[in-house]
């Protein structure tokens, strides 16, 4: 292990990854693994829902609507069915919009920042202060969009059942202005941790502001990558049990299940806060793409037909991770470098180094031509008081690419290991 490692045997280790990491800044890379995006190959999975809707009768829902037109604001009737069969939640409490469910949850804290929401004393924004909860490691869009609008954060750490409650629930208790919190709550983003029962059953019944919201990001909803499937207990049903109704605000979206600029984005949430946000909707839009809509609904038919369709998705997910984690075990793990999760589903691997070099490897891999997320992403305000995390998406690159950059990577981590206890 290198903790046990002397300053000759540091020496040696520098020199060749040293060597090795020239021999890869020789050959001119210019590669990306920075994003979680699908590949080609997945975009091609669902070639057939362009072909879903092909003359003007395909326009026309089930009860004559033509959805061609003006209209329908929450979403076709067939599409909220669909997004409630997998929410698990009544088709009522779902509203259907565009294709972005980080578009629907940006639109709805601006709107309680402006407005409130049903429980608030005043609009968010008149408020002295507005702090949020932020699970570290974490997906760092949303940590963008607090920051953006001037909502303080405050980091909480990550156990293996999810974030750090006994911490929360204290906040909660004691202050009111921490109005919200973020959650990826099944195979998160980055670790690829699914929340533990009692986790869900404590964020629905725990003391807090009457108008404290949980943003629950349940991107990865049916995105297994194998036939082990992680389960996750049902926050709508607990907090309306823990008499908190209005509590939970769940999103999830088709980007990573259909096409990611193309898809459908929906949110399940109490009656009363889809009231309050259609009352300022009205005035930002006539209605969705409600023939994108329709199109889902006509391939994809159901859950179970969008749950064969993730299987097709697994089979070439699995083998860029099985890529990336051969190659790490190979390479770091047996001298102990760095740990790491393996996930059974989501689109991340997180890596914790063993030393604080988190940014002089992502400025190592950058120096050889490869682009990873920029170390720090994971936490708010892009500070990792450790410097020790990385997200790696191993997704989108064609797999040959996808080794070289986790053979670099893991040249990089050696060598700024070593350039560490050489100090």
């Amino acid at each position: 292990m290198i903790s046990e490692f002397t300053k000759e045997d540091w020496s040696v280790i520098y020199r060749a990854a040293k060597d090795e990491f020239s021999t890869y800044c020789n050959r001119c890379l210019d590669l990306d693994m920075s994003r979680g995006k699908p590949s080609s190959l997945q975009l091609d999975v669902t070639e057939g829902l362009l072909k879903a809707l092909q003359t003007n009768e395909d326009c026309y829902g089930e009860d004559g609507t033509d959805y061609r037109n003006y209209g329908i604001l929450d979403g076709i009737p067939e599409a909220r069915r669909l997004f409630a069969d997998i929410f698990e939640v009544p088709a009522k409490n779902v509203v259907v919009g565009g294709n972005s469910s980080l578009n629907m949850m940006y639109d709805t804290i601006v709107t309680a920042m402006l407005f409130g929401v049903p429980g608030s004393v005043r609009p968010w924004c008149r408020e002295d202060k507005v702090r949020w909860l932020c699970p570290a490691p974490g997906y760092d869009r949303h940590f963008a969009i607090c920051e953006s609008l001037g909502i303080e954060m405050i980091p909480i750490e990550m156990t293996p059942d999810g974030p750090d409650m006994d911490k929360i629930e204290a906040l909660c208790a004691e202050h009111n202005c921490i109005k919200g919190m973020w959650c990826v709550p099944k195979y998160s983003n980055p670790e690829g941790k699914t929340y533990s029962d009692e986790t869900v059953r404590r964020l629905a019944a725990m003391k807090a502001a009457p108008d404290f919201r949980i943003y629950w990001d349940n991107a990865y909803i049916v995105h297994d990558l194998g036939d082990e499937s992680d389960k996750l207990l049902n926050l709508f049903d607990e907090c309306v049990k823990a008499g908190n109704p209005n509590r939970i605000m769940t999103f999830t979206s088709t980007s990573k299940i259909s096409f990611p600029g193309a898809g459908v984005a929906a949110m399940a949430t109490s009656s009363a806060n889809i009231k309050a946000l259609n009352a300022v909707k009205t005035y930002q839009t006539i209605g969705p793409d409600k023939l994108n809509q329709l199109r889902h609904v006509r391939y994809f038919k159901n859950k179970q037909g969008i749950l064969e369709h993730m299987k097709k998705h697994a089979e070439h997910l699995r083998p860029q991770f099985e890529v990336a984690l051969e190659e790490m075990n190979k390479q770091l793990k047996p001298d102990g470098y760095a740990q790491w999760t393996v996930p059974n589903g989501g689109y991340f691997l997180s890596v914790d180094l063993a030393h604080a070099s988190a940014k002089r490897v992502e400025e190592l891999m950058k120096q050889a031509g490869v682009k990873i997320t920029p170390a720090g992403a994971s936490f708010p305000y892009h500070h990792d008081p450790k410097d020790c995390n990385l997200r790696i998406a191993p997704t989108y690159p064609p797999k040959e690419e996808l080794k070289t950059c986790i053979e670099l990577l893991c040249i990089c981590i050696k060598l700024a290991t070593a350039e560490n206890f050489l100090k």
